[in-house]
Protein backbone atom coordinates (compact mmCIF):
# COMPACT_ATOMS: atom_id res chain seq x y z
CA UNK A 1 0.00 0.00 0.00
CA UNK A 2 3.03 2.06 0.86
CA UNK A 3 4.12 1.64 -2.26
CA UNK A 4 1.08 2.51 -4.46
CA UNK A 5 1.18 6.05 -2.07
CA UNK A 6 4.63 6.72 -3.19
CA UNK A 7 4.08 5.90 -6.96
CA UNK A 8 0.55 8.04 -6.77
CA UNK A 9 2.63 10.90 -4.70
CA UNK A 10 5.28 11.41 -7.42
CA UNK A 11 2.53 11.00 -10.61
CA UNK A 12 0.66 13.77 -9.03
CA UNK A 13 3.27 15.63 -8.23
CA UNK A 14 5.39 15.03 -12.17
CA UNK A 15 1.77 16.57 -13.49
CA UNK A 16 1.52 19.27 -10.96
CA UNK A 17 4.96 20.39 -11.75
CA UNK A 18 3.91 20.05 -15.32
CA UNK A 19 0.55 22.48 -15.07
CA UNK A 20 2.55 25.24 -12.97
CA UNK A 21 5.17 25.62 -15.68
CA UNK A 22 2.72 26.39 -18.27
CA UNK A 23 2.60 29.53 -17.98
CA UNK A 24 6.38 29.61 -19.25
CA UNK A 25 4.14 29.17 -22.89
CA UNK A 26 3.04 32.82 -22.63
CA UNK A 27 7.27 33.19 -23.92
CA UNK A 28 6.39 31.07 -27.17
CA UNK A 29 8.12 28.00 -25.02
CA UNK A 30 6.50 25.15 -26.15
CA UNK A 31 4.28 23.34 -23.30
CA UNK A 32 5.45 19.81 -24.67
CA UNK A 33 8.36 20.75 -24.15
CA UNK A 34 7.74 21.73 -20.69
CA UNK A 35 6.24 18.22 -19.77
CA UNK A 36 9.30 16.54 -21.22
CA UNK A 37 11.72 18.83 -19.17
CA UNK A 38 9.70 18.12 -16.09
CA UNK A 39 10.25 14.34 -17.16
CA UNK A 40 13.64 14.34 -17.63
CA UNK A 41 14.23 16.48 -14.38
CA UNK A 42 12.85 13.71 -12.66
CA UNK A 43 14.72 10.39 -14.35
CA UNK A 44 17.85 8.85 -13.35
CA UNK A 45 20.20 11.86 -14.47
CA UNK A 46 18.19 14.60 -12.59
CA UNK A 47 16.59 15.74 -9.00
CA UNK A 48 13.90 13.17 -9.52
CA UNK A 49 16.56 10.11 -9.64
CA UNK A 50 14.04 7.98 -10.98
CA UNK A 51 14.73 4.59 -12.81
CA UNK A 52 12.30 4.04 -15.20
CA UNK A 53 13.35 2.07 -18.55
CA UNK A 54 10.26 0.23 -19.49
CA UNK A 55 10.05 0.93 -23.54
CA UNK A 56 6.66 -1.22 -23.34
CA UNK A 57 4.67 0.46 -21.04
CA UNK A 58 5.91 4.10 -22.52
CA UNK A 59 4.70 2.81 -25.54
CA UNK A 60 1.49 1.78 -24.12
CA UNK A 61 0.66 5.20 -22.75
CA UNK A 62 1.90 6.55 -26.21
CA UNK A 63 -0.73 4.85 -28.05
CA UNK A 64 -3.48 5.25 -25.61
CA UNK A 65 -2.37 9.08 -25.80
CA UNK A 66 -2.22 9.23 -29.03
CA UNK A 67 -5.48 7.96 -29.69
CA UNK A 68 -6.93 10.33 -26.96
CA UNK A 69 -5.50 13.64 -28.91
CA UNK A 70 -6.54 12.54 -32.53
CA UNK A 71 -10.00 11.95 -31.51
CA UNK A 72 -10.12 15.54 -30.10
CA UNK A 73 -8.74 16.82 -33.61
CA UNK A 74 -11.27 14.89 -35.23
CA UNK A 75 -13.79 16.27 -33.19
CA UNK A 76 -12.35 19.48 -33.70
CA UNK A 77 -12.58 19.49 -37.14
CA UNK A 78 -14.71 20.69 -39.61
CA UNK A 79 -15.83 19.31 -42.67
CA UNK A 80 -16.08 22.80 -44.61
CA UNK A 81 -11.74 22.74 -44.02
CA UNK A 82 -11.96 19.96 -46.52
CA UNK A 83 -12.96 22.21 -49.13
CA UNK A 84 -9.46 24.12 -48.94
CA UNK A 85 -7.08 21.50 -47.22
CA UNK A 86 -8.27 17.81 -48.16
CA UNK A 87 -5.95 17.13 -50.93
CA UNK A 88 -2.85 19.24 -50.27
CA UNK A 89 -3.01 17.86 -46.79
CA UNK A 90 -3.50 14.06 -48.03
CA UNK A 91 0.11 14.86 -50.26
CA UNK A 92 1.46 15.76 -47.54
CA UNK A 93 0.69 12.76 -45.59
CA UNK A 94 1.77 10.30 -48.27
CA UNK A 95 3.93 11.28 -50.82
CA UNK A 96 5.73 14.24 -48.63
CA UNK A 97 6.40 11.92 -45.29
CA UNK A 98 8.00 9.65 -48.16
CA UNK A 99 10.05 12.49 -49.26
CA UNK A 100 11.23 13.54 -46.53
CA UNK A 101 12.01 10.51 -45.11
CA UNK A 102 13.96 9.44 -48.21
CA UNK A 103 16.01 12.48 -48.20
CA UNK A 104 16.75 12.29 -44.23
CA UNK A 105 17.81 8.46 -44.49
CA UNK A 106 19.87 9.30 -47.59
CA UNK A 107 21.66 11.95 -45.31
CA UNK A 108 21.92 9.48 -42.10
CA UNK A 109 23.52 7.37 -44.13
CA UNK A 110 25.93 9.29 -45.54
CA UNK A 111 26.06 10.94 -42.27
CA UNK A 112 26.61 7.99 -39.79
CA UNK A 113 28.28 6.25 -42.15
CA UNK A 114 25.88 2.84 -41.63
CA UNK A 115 23.29 0.51 -43.71
CA UNK A 116 21.25 2.47 -45.92
CA UNK A 117 18.21 0.53 -44.35
CA UNK A 118 19.04 1.74 -41.11
CA UNK A 119 19.49 5.23 -42.27
CA UNK A 120 15.81 4.66 -43.69
CA UNK A 121 14.53 3.28 -40.79
CA UNK A 122 15.73 6.49 -38.71
CA UNK A 123 14.45 9.00 -41.46
CA UNK A 124 10.87 7.48 -41.24
CA UNK A 125 10.94 7.51 -37.55
CA UNK A 126 11.45 11.29 -37.52
CA UNK A 127 9.31 11.73 -41.08
CA UNK A 128 6.08 12.75 -40.06
CA UNK A 129 4.91 15.77 -38.29
CA UNK A 130 3.28 14.81 -34.75
CA UNK A 131 -0.53 15.86 -34.14
CA UNK A 132 -0.34 16.77 -30.51
CA UNK A 133 2.84 18.92 -31.16
CA UNK A 134 0.87 21.05 -34.55
CA UNK A 135 -2.44 20.94 -32.23
CA UNK A 136 -1.20 22.07 -29.60
CA UNK A 137 1.16 24.92 -30.67
CA UNK A 138 -1.26 26.10 -33.24
CA UNK A 139 -3.83 26.70 -30.36
CA UNK A 140 -1.03 27.91 -27.98
CA UNK A 141 0.07 30.56 -30.81
CA UNK A 142 -3.13 32.38 -31.28
CA UNK A 143 -1.89 33.48 -34.29
CA UNK A 144 -4.70 34.32 -36.71
CA UNK A 145 -4.15 32.27 -40.34
CA UNK A 146 -6.01 32.19 -43.29
CA UNK A 147 -8.23 28.27 -43.17
CA UNK A 148 -6.03 27.20 -46.22
CA UNK A 149 -2.82 26.70 -43.74
CA UNK A 150 -4.50 25.66 -40.67
CA UNK A 151 -6.72 23.11 -42.33
CA UNK A 152 -3.81 21.78 -43.91
CA UNK A 153 -1.09 21.08 -41.38
CA UNK A 154 -4.11 19.95 -38.59
CA UNK A 155 -5.33 17.41 -41.04
CA UNK A 156 -1.91 16.19 -42.48
CA UNK A 157 -0.97 15.90 -38.81
CA UNK A 158 -3.90 13.89 -38.33
CA UNK A 159 -3.42 11.99 -41.08
CA UNK A 160 0.31 11.71 -41.72
CA UNK A 161 1.01 8.78 -38.68
CA UNK A 162 -0.29 5.72 -40.71
CA UNK A 163 2.19 6.48 -43.67
CA UNK A 164 5.00 6.35 -41.40
CA UNK A 165 4.06 3.42 -38.57
CA UNK A 166 3.65 1.20 -42.38
CA UNK A 167 7.10 2.66 -43.35
CA UNK A 168 9.30 1.76 -39.93
CA UNK A 169 7.36 -1.50 -39.69
CA UNK A 170 8.08 -2.50 -43.36
CA UNK A 171 11.60 -1.09 -42.84
CA UNK A 172 12.46 -3.38 -39.63
CA UNK A 173 10.90 -6.17 -41.21
CA UNK A 174 13.21 -6.09 -43.76
CA UNK A 175 16.08 -5.80 -41.23
CA UNK A 176 14.75 -8.58 -39.38
CA UNK A 177 13.44 -10.94 -41.69
CA UNK A 178 14.74 -13.67 -43.95
CA UNK A 179 12.27 -14.09 -46.49
CA UNK A 180 13.20 -11.93 -49.70
CA UNK A 181 11.26 -8.43 -49.89
CA UNK A 182 8.13 -8.31 -51.94
CA UNK A 183 6.56 -5.59 -53.42
CA UNK A 184 3.14 -7.56 -53.80
CA UNK A 185 2.99 -7.64 -49.96
CA UNK A 186 4.35 -4.33 -49.49
CA UNK A 187 1.44 -2.91 -51.58
CA UNK A 188 -1.22 -5.17 -49.92
CA UNK A 189 0.09 -3.82 -46.27
CA UNK A 190 -0.34 -0.31 -47.26
CA UNK A 191 -3.86 -0.99 -48.87
CA UNK A 192 -4.71 -2.69 -45.48
CA UNK A 193 -3.42 0.38 -43.15
CA UNK A 194 -4.95 2.88 -45.46
CA UNK A 195 -8.12 1.12 -46.52
CA UNK A 196 -9.12 -0.32 -43.48
CA UNK A 197 -7.88 2.63 -41.23
CA UNK A 198 -10.28 4.96 -43.40
CA UNK A 199 -13.15 2.33 -43.75
CA UNK A 200 -13.54 1.34 -40.33
CA UNK A 201 -12.80 4.75 -39.04
CA UNK A 202 -15.91 6.26 -40.70
CA UNK A 203 -18.63 3.61 -40.62
CA UNK A 204 -17.95 3.44 -36.49
CA UNK A 205 -17.93 7.07 -36.70
CA UNK A 206 -21.62 7.10 -38.07
CA UNK A 207 -22.80 3.83 -35.53
CA UNK A 208 -21.10 6.22 -32.40
CA UNK A 209 -22.95 9.30 -33.35
CA UNK A 210 -26.65 7.62 -34.17
CA UNK A 211 -25.88 6.40 -30.92
CA UNK A 212 -24.61 9.48 -29.41
CA UNK A 213 -28.15 10.63 -30.50
CA UNK A 214 -30.39 8.34 -28.93
CA UNK A 215 -29.28 7.60 -26.21
CA UNK A 216 -30.10 9.78 -22.78
CA UNK A 217 -27.44 10.21 -20.29
CA UNK A 218 -26.08 12.00 -17.91
CA UNK A 219 -24.48 15.19 -19.38
CA UNK A 220 -21.10 14.49 -18.18
CA UNK A 221 -21.47 10.73 -19.94
CA UNK A 222 -21.45 11.38 -23.65
CA UNK A 223 -17.81 12.46 -23.62
CA UNK A 224 -16.85 9.43 -21.79
CA UNK A 225 -19.22 7.56 -24.06
CA UNK A 226 -17.19 9.00 -27.21
CA UNK A 227 -13.60 8.76 -25.60
CA UNK A 228 -14.69 5.17 -25.10
CA UNK A 229 -15.62 4.36 -28.77
CA UNK A 230 -12.73 5.97 -29.76
CA UNK A 231 -10.52 3.67 -28.26
CA UNK A 232 -12.69 0.63 -29.50
CA UNK A 233 -12.50 1.88 -32.87
CA UNK A 234 -8.54 2.53 -32.22
CA UNK A 235 -7.79 -1.01 -31.22
CA UNK A 236 -10.34 -2.64 -33.64
CA UNK A 237 -8.97 -1.41 -36.63
CA UNK A 238 -4.79 -2.48 -35.24
CA UNK A 239 -6.33 -5.55 -34.45
CA UNK A 240 -7.63 -6.36 -38.34
CA UNK A 241 -4.67 -4.98 -39.58
CA UNK A 242 -5.44 -1.31 -40.39
CA UNK A 243 -4.68 2.49 -38.97
CA UNK A 244 -5.98 2.83 -35.47
CA UNK A 245 -4.61 6.15 -35.80
CA UNK A 246 -6.34 7.16 -39.11
CA UNK A 247 -9.18 5.40 -37.63
CA UNK A 248 -9.68 7.17 -34.50
CA UNK A 249 -8.97 10.88 -36.12
CA UNK A 250 -11.97 9.67 -38.91
CA UNK A 251 -14.50 8.78 -36.00
CA UNK A 252 -13.71 11.94 -34.61
CA UNK A 253 -14.18 13.98 -37.53
CA UNK A 254 -17.25 12.28 -38.02
CA UNK A 255 -18.92 12.65 -34.70
CA UNK A 256 -18.00 16.21 -33.91
CA UNK A 257 -19.54 16.81 -37.59
CA UNK A 258 -23.48 15.51 -36.99
CA UNK A 259 -25.67 16.48 -35.17
CA UNK A 260 -25.67 15.14 -31.64
CA UNK A 261 -25.24 15.16 -28.05
CA UNK A 262 -21.37 16.03 -28.75
CA UNK A 263 -21.92 19.57 -27.87
CA UNK A 264 -19.61 22.32 -26.37
CA UNK A 265 -19.99 20.63 -22.98
CA UNK A 266 -18.03 17.72 -25.05
CA UNK A 267 -15.61 19.36 -26.05
CA UNK A 268 -14.68 20.96 -22.76
CA UNK A 269 -13.90 17.28 -21.17
CA UNK A 270 -11.66 16.17 -24.54
CA UNK A 271 -9.91 19.42 -23.98
CA UNK A 272 -8.69 18.04 -20.49
CA UNK A 273 -8.22 14.53 -21.13
CA UNK A 274 -6.35 15.94 -24.37
CA UNK A 275 -4.06 17.81 -22.36
CA UNK A 276 -3.88 15.29 -19.72
CA UNK A 277 -2.88 12.85 -22.49
CA UNK A 278 -0.52 15.21 -23.76
CA UNK A 279 1.02 15.58 -20.32
CA UNK A 280 1.26 11.96 -19.44
CA UNK A 281 2.83 11.11 -22.55
CA UNK A 282 5.42 13.29 -22.44
CA UNK A 283 5.92 13.24 -18.66
CA UNK A 284 6.51 9.74 -19.40
CA UNK A 285 8.72 9.89 -22.47
CA UNK A 286 11.17 12.14 -20.42
CA UNK A 287 11.57 9.83 -17.59
CA UNK A 288 12.51 7.00 -20.17
CA UNK A 289 15.38 9.00 -21.64
CA UNK A 290 19.17 9.34 -19.64
CA UNK A 291 20.18 13.15 -20.88
CA UNK A 292 23.69 12.43 -20.45
CA UNK A 293 23.01 9.87 -23.42
CA UNK A 294 21.54 12.26 -25.15
CA UNK A 295 24.70 14.57 -24.90
CA UNK A 296 27.27 12.02 -26.38
CA UNK A 297 24.60 11.95 -29.63
CA UNK A 298 24.46 15.99 -29.55
CA UNK A 299 26.27 16.61 -32.69
CA UNK A 300 24.92 13.97 -35.36
CA UNK A 301 21.50 14.51 -33.85
CA UNK A 302 21.57 18.45 -33.93
CA UNK A 303 22.69 17.69 -37.85
CA UNK A 304 20.09 15.86 -38.41
CA UNK A 305 17.65 17.71 -37.05
CA UNK A 306 18.82 20.71 -38.89
CA UNK A 307 18.67 18.92 -42.48
CA UNK A 308 15.43 18.02 -41.76
CA UNK A 309 13.90 20.86 -40.88
CA UNK A 310 15.57 23.22 -43.23
CA UNK A 311 15.82 20.45 -46.55
CA UNK A 312 14.18 17.25 -46.22
CA UNK A 313 11.32 19.33 -44.97
CA UNK A 314 11.30 22.21 -47.33
CA UNK A 315 12.09 19.66 -50.07
CA UNK A 316 8.82 17.54 -49.30
CA UNK A 317 6.53 19.95 -48.87
CA UNK A 318 7.24 21.86 -51.97
CA UNK A 319 6.86 18.89 -53.87
CA UNK A 320 4.03 17.51 -52.69
CA UNK A 321 2.16 21.18 -52.95
CA UNK A 322 3.41 21.89 -56.17
CA UNK A 323 0.04 20.43 -58.24
CA UNK A 324 -2.22 23.36 -55.73
CA UNK A 325 -1.12 26.28 -56.62
CA UNK A 326 -0.31 27.95 -53.22
CA UNK A 327 1.81 30.91 -52.50
CA UNK A 328 5.45 30.15 -51.75
CA UNK A 329 4.70 32.07 -48.23
CA UNK A 330 2.34 29.64 -47.39
CA UNK A 331 4.48 26.63 -48.40
CA UNK A 332 7.39 28.04 -46.67
CA UNK A 333 5.25 28.66 -43.25
CA UNK A 334 4.11 25.07 -44.02
CA UNK A 335 7.38 23.59 -43.92
CA UNK A 336 8.15 25.71 -40.45
CA UNK A 337 5.47 24.14 -39.29
CA UNK A 338 6.80 20.23 -39.37
CA UNK A 339 7.14 19.87 -36.07
CA UNK A 340 7.95 16.28 -34.77
CA UNK A 341 6.40 15.26 -31.10
CA UNK A 342 5.40 12.10 -29.74
CA UNK A 343 5.15 10.07 -32.48
CA UNK A 344 8.60 9.93 -33.88
CA UNK A 345 9.70 9.05 -29.93
CA UNK A 346 7.15 6.08 -29.62
CA UNK A 347 8.23 5.28 -33.87
CA UNK A 348 11.55 4.77 -31.93
CA UNK A 349 10.38 2.26 -29.37
CA UNK A 350 8.94 -0.01 -32.18
CA UNK A 351 13.37 -1.28 -33.22
CA UNK A 352 13.84 -1.74 -29.39
CA UNK A 353 10.48 -4.48 -29.19
CA UNK A 354 11.76 -5.87 -31.89
CA UNK A 355 15.54 -6.16 -30.10
CA UNK A 356 16.72 -4.62 -33.36
CA UNK A 357 20.96 -3.57 -33.05
CA UNK A 358 21.43 -0.48 -32.40
CA UNK A 359 18.13 0.21 -31.50
CA UNK A 360 18.84 2.61 -28.24
CA UNK A 361 21.19 4.64 -29.98
CA UNK A 362 18.22 5.09 -32.80
CA UNK A 363 16.41 6.23 -29.76
CA UNK A 364 18.42 8.61 -28.55
CA UNK A 365 19.01 10.17 -31.83
CA UNK A 366 15.69 9.91 -32.15
CA UNK A 367 14.77 12.39 -28.75
CA UNK A 368 17.52 14.64 -29.91
CA UNK A 369 15.41 15.70 -32.57
CA UNK A 370 12.49 16.05 -31.31
CA UNK A 371 13.97 18.38 -28.29
CA UNK A 372 15.60 20.77 -31.55
CA UNK A 373 12.32 20.76 -33.57
CA UNK A 374 10.99 21.60 -30.72
CA UNK A 375 13.11 24.67 -29.46
CA UNK A 376 13.83 25.38 -32.64
CA UNK A 377 10.26 25.34 -34.51
CA UNK A 378 7.94 25.48 -31.68
CA UNK A 379 9.01 28.63 -30.15
CA UNK A 380 8.85 30.47 -33.22
CA UNK A 381 5.63 29.77 -34.73
CA UNK A 382 3.96 33.27 -33.92
CA UNK A 383 6.98 34.90 -35.48
CA UNK A 384 7.63 32.81 -38.95
CA UNK A 385 3.68 33.77 -39.48
CA UNK A 386 4.85 37.53 -39.02
CA UNK A 387 7.84 37.87 -40.71
CA UNK A 388 5.93 35.39 -43.97
CA UNK A 389 2.83 38.36 -43.86
CA UNK A 390 1.07 35.84 -43.17
CA UNK A 391 -1.35 36.91 -40.64
CA UNK A 392 -4.98 37.93 -41.04
CA UNK A 393 -7.28 40.37 -38.57
CA UNK A 394 -8.77 37.87 -35.99
CA UNK A 395 -11.68 36.43 -37.55
CA UNK A 396 -13.60 36.98 -34.17
CA UNK A 397 -14.90 34.03 -31.70
CA UNK A 398 -17.57 33.64 -28.55
CA UNK A 399 -16.13 33.93 -25.11
CA UNK A 400 -18.28 30.43 -24.60
CA UNK A 401 -21.11 28.55 -26.46
CA UNK A 402 -23.68 26.17 -25.11
CA UNK A 403 -25.88 24.04 -27.46
CA UNK A 404 -29.51 24.37 -26.29
CA UNK A 405 -31.90 21.42 -26.43
CA UNK A 406 -35.07 21.57 -28.91
CA UNK A 407 -35.14 23.12 -31.79
CA UNK A 408 -35.63 20.07 -33.99
CA UNK A 409 -33.38 19.69 -36.65
CA UNK A 410 -32.37 23.63 -36.46
CA UNK A 411 -30.04 24.08 -33.37
CA UNK A 412 -29.38 26.68 -31.41
CA UNK A 413 -27.04 27.87 -29.34
CA UNK A 414 -26.49 30.59 -26.47
CA UNK A 415 -23.23 32.56 -26.77
CA UNK A 416 -21.11 34.73 -25.07
CA UNK A 417 -19.29 38.06 -26.87
CA UNK A 418 -17.73 40.65 -25.80
CA UNK A 419 -18.00 44.29 -27.40
CA UNK A 420 -14.46 45.20 -28.50
CA UNK A 421 -13.65 48.89 -29.03
CA UNK A 422 -14.55 50.24 -32.90
CA UNK A 423 -16.81 46.46 -33.81
CA UNK A 424 -19.87 46.57 -35.87
CA UNK A 425 -22.36 47.04 -32.54
CA UNK A 426 -20.31 48.87 -30.33
CA UNK A 427 -22.41 52.65 -30.01
CA UNK A 428 -25.48 50.74 -31.67
CA UNK A 429 -28.87 48.97 -30.39
CA UNK A 430 -29.84 45.58 -30.93
CA UNK A 431 -30.86 46.47 -34.60
CA UNK A 432 -27.13 46.43 -35.04
CA UNK A 433 -27.09 42.10 -34.70
CA UNK A 434 -27.59 40.50 -37.90
CA UNK A 435 -31.25 40.71 -39.19
CA UNK A 436 -33.77 37.87 -40.16
CA UNK A 437 -31.20 35.65 -38.88
CA UNK A 438 -33.04 34.58 -35.92
CA UNK A 439 -30.29 36.58 -33.33
CA UNK A 440 -31.67 37.54 -29.94
CA UNK A 441 -29.91 39.25 -27.06
CA UNK A 442 -31.31 38.29 -23.76
CA UNK A 443 -29.17 40.06 -21.27
CA UNK A 444 -25.96 42.12 -21.09
CA UNK A 445 -23.17 42.02 -18.71
CA UNK A 446 -22.04 45.45 -17.91
CA UNK A 447 -19.38 45.64 -14.97
CA UNK A 448 -21.03 43.31 -12.60
CA UNK A 449 -24.29 44.58 -13.60
CA UNK A 450 -26.95 42.18 -15.46
CA UNK A 451 -29.20 44.60 -17.63
CA UNK A 452 -31.45 43.34 -20.20
CA UNK A 453 -31.87 45.46 -23.23
CA UNK A 454 -34.85 47.52 -24.55
CA UNK A 455 -35.90 50.08 -26.83
CA UNK A 456 -33.13 52.69 -27.18
CA UNK A 457 -30.21 50.71 -25.26
CA UNK A 458 -26.97 51.00 -27.07
CA UNK A 459 -23.94 48.56 -26.48
CA UNK A 460 -20.87 50.17 -25.19
CA UNK A 461 -16.97 48.72 -25.43
CA UNK A 462 -16.33 45.93 -22.83
CA UNK A 463 -20.28 44.64 -22.58
CA UNK A 464 -20.80 41.21 -22.71
CA UNK A 465 -24.01 39.88 -24.45
CA UNK A 466 -25.80 37.14 -24.30
CA UNK A 467 -27.22 35.72 -27.49
CA UNK A 468 -29.24 32.82 -28.59
CA UNK A 469 -29.11 32.45 -32.47
CA UNK A 470 -28.99 29.16 -34.74
CA UNK A 471 -25.55 27.63 -34.97
CA UNK A 472 -25.09 27.50 -38.03
CA UNK A 473 -24.64 31.57 -37.86
CA UNK A 474 -22.08 31.23 -34.86
CA UNK A 475 -19.01 32.50 -37.96
CA UNK A 476 -20.99 34.84 -39.17
CA UNK A 477 -22.09 36.11 -36.01
CA UNK A 478 -18.70 36.50 -34.31
CA UNK A 479 -17.92 38.74 -36.96
CA UNK A 480 -19.82 41.35 -36.09
CA UNK A 481 -17.67 41.52 -32.41
CA UNK A 482 -14.09 42.01 -33.82
CA UNK A 483 -11.96 45.26 -33.31
CA UNK A 484 -12.31 47.03 -36.88
CA UNK A 485 -9.69 49.77 -36.24
CA UNK A 486 -6.52 49.80 -33.80
CA UNK A 487 -4.73 46.74 -34.37
CA UNK A 488 -2.21 48.19 -36.54
CA UNK A 489 -1.53 46.61 -40.09
CA UNK A 490 -3.98 43.63 -38.76
CA UNK A 491 -6.67 46.41 -38.26
CA UNK A 492 -9.46 44.43 -40.62
CA UNK A 493 -9.85 48.41 -42.46
CA UNK A 494 -6.59 48.60 -43.06
CA UNK A 495 -6.12 45.00 -44.18
CA UNK A 496 -9.00 44.85 -46.43
CA UNK A 497 -9.43 48.38 -47.38
CA UNK A 498 -12.42 50.95 -46.62
CA UNK A 499 -14.73 49.61 -49.33
CA UNK A 500 -16.54 46.61 -49.37
CA UNK A 501 -17.99 44.37 -52.09
CA UNK A 502 -20.72 41.81 -53.29
CA UNK A 503 -19.15 38.75 -54.53
CA UNK A 504 -21.87 38.51 -57.12
CA UNK A 505 -20.17 42.10 -58.48
CA UNK A 506 -20.31 42.31 -62.26
CA UNK A 507 -16.42 43.38 -62.80
CA UNK A 508 -17.31 45.29 -65.79
CA UNK A 509 -18.73 47.92 -63.29
CA UNK A 510 -15.69 47.79 -61.08
CA UNK A 511 -13.87 48.50 -64.50
CA UNK A 512 -15.86 51.93 -64.98
CA UNK A 513 -15.42 53.04 -61.85
CA UNK A 514 -11.83 52.32 -61.20
CA UNK A 515 -10.22 52.96 -64.63
CA UNK A 516 -9.32 49.12 -64.68
CA UNK A 517 -7.39 47.67 -67.75
CA UNK A 518 -9.23 44.11 -67.95
CA UNK A 519 -9.61 41.32 -70.57
CA UNK A 520 -13.24 41.23 -72.40
CA UNK A 521 -13.37 37.73 -70.82
CA UNK A 522 -12.73 39.41 -67.69
CA UNK A 523 -15.68 41.82 -67.97
CA UNK A 524 -18.30 39.12 -68.07
CA UNK A 525 -17.35 37.78 -64.99
CA UNK A 526 -18.63 38.72 -61.30
CA UNK A 527 -15.83 39.29 -58.39
CA UNK A 528 -16.20 35.99 -57.05
CA UNK A 529 -15.51 34.25 -60.63
CA UNK A 530 -12.96 36.76 -61.33
CA UNK A 531 -10.87 35.76 -58.15
CA UNK A 532 -11.20 32.35 -58.18
CA UNK A 533 -9.72 32.49 -61.91
CA UNK A 534 -6.73 34.30 -60.96
CA UNK A 535 -5.95 32.12 -58.15
CA UNK A 536 -6.81 28.84 -59.59
CA UNK A 537 -7.05 27.39 -56.15
CA UNK A 538 -10.30 27.41 -53.51
CA UNK A 539 -10.47 30.79 -52.08
CA UNK A 540 -9.94 31.75 -48.31
CA UNK A 541 -10.83 34.78 -46.28
CA UNK A 542 -7.14 36.44 -46.70
CA UNK A 543 -6.70 36.00 -50.39
CA UNK A 544 -5.55 38.62 -52.53
CA UNK A 545 -5.52 39.42 -56.62
CA UNK A 546 -4.22 42.46 -58.00
CA UNK A 547 -5.53 44.74 -60.44
CA UNK A 548 -3.46 47.59 -61.52
CA UNK A 549 -3.25 50.02 -58.46
CA UNK A 550 -6.45 47.91 -56.87
CA UNK A 551 -5.88 45.08 -54.28
CA UNK A 552 -9.04 42.93 -54.35
CA UNK A 553 -9.05 40.80 -51.07
CA UNK A 554 -11.41 37.85 -50.04
CA UNK A 555 -12.95 38.98 -47.02
CA UNK A 556 -15.70 36.39 -46.48
CA UNK A 557 -17.17 33.07 -47.82
CA UNK A 558 -20.86 31.59 -48.08
CA UNK A 559 -20.55 28.20 -46.38
CA UNK A 560 -20.85 26.99 -50.12
CA UNK A 561 -17.58 28.47 -50.30
CA UNK A 562 -18.33 31.02 -52.84
CA UNK A 563 -16.92 34.29 -52.14
CA UNK A 564 -19.40 36.60 -50.10
CA UNK A 565 -18.00 39.63 -49.54
CA UNK A 566 -15.00 41.29 -50.93
CA UNK A 567 -12.26 44.30 -49.73
CA UNK A 568 -11.00 46.93 -51.80
CA UNK A 569 -8.11 48.87 -50.96
CA UNK A 570 -5.45 50.59 -53.10
CA UNK A 571 -1.58 50.23 -53.67
CA UNK A 572 -0.44 53.68 -52.16
CA UNK A 573 -2.99 52.99 -49.01
CA UNK A 574 -4.63 56.30 -49.70
CA UNK A 575 -8.20 53.89 -50.32
CA UNK A 576 -9.03 57.20 -52.77
CA UNK A 577 -10.15 56.17 -56.07
CA UNK A 578 -8.84 57.48 -59.60
CA UNK A 579 -9.49 61.22 -59.51
CA UNK A 580 -10.45 61.76 -56.14
CA UNK A 581 -8.40 64.42 -54.82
Amino acid sequence: MDAINTLLLFAGLLLFLSVVATPLSRFGFPLLLIFLGVGMLAGEDGPGQIDFDDFSVAFLVGNLALAVILLDGGLRTRYDTFRVALRPALSLATVGVMASAGLTGMFITWLLGVDWRYGLLLGGIVGSTDAAAVFSQLRQGQVSLNQRVTATLEIESGTNDPMAIFMVLFLLEVLTSTQPFSWQSLGVQLLLQFGIGAAGGVALGYALSWLVTRIALVEGLYALLILSGGLITFAAINKLGGSGFLGVYLLGLVVGNRPNHATEHVFRVMDGLAWLAQAGMFLILGLLVTPSELWNNALPASLIALFLIFVARPAAVFLSLLPFHFPWRERLFIAWVGLRGAVPIILSIFPLIASLSGARFLFDITFAVVIVSLLLQGTTISAAARLLGLRIPDQGRALDQYELEGGGRLRFMLSLFRVEPHCRVEGHDAGALPRGRQVRCIAVLRGRRFLYPGAGFRFQAGDRLYLIHPARHADKLATYFRMERGQGRLSPRRFYGNFMLRGDSPMHELETIYALQLDPADRTRTLDEFIRARLNRPPVAGDTVSVDRILLRVRALEASGRIERVGLRFRSGDDKPPGSG
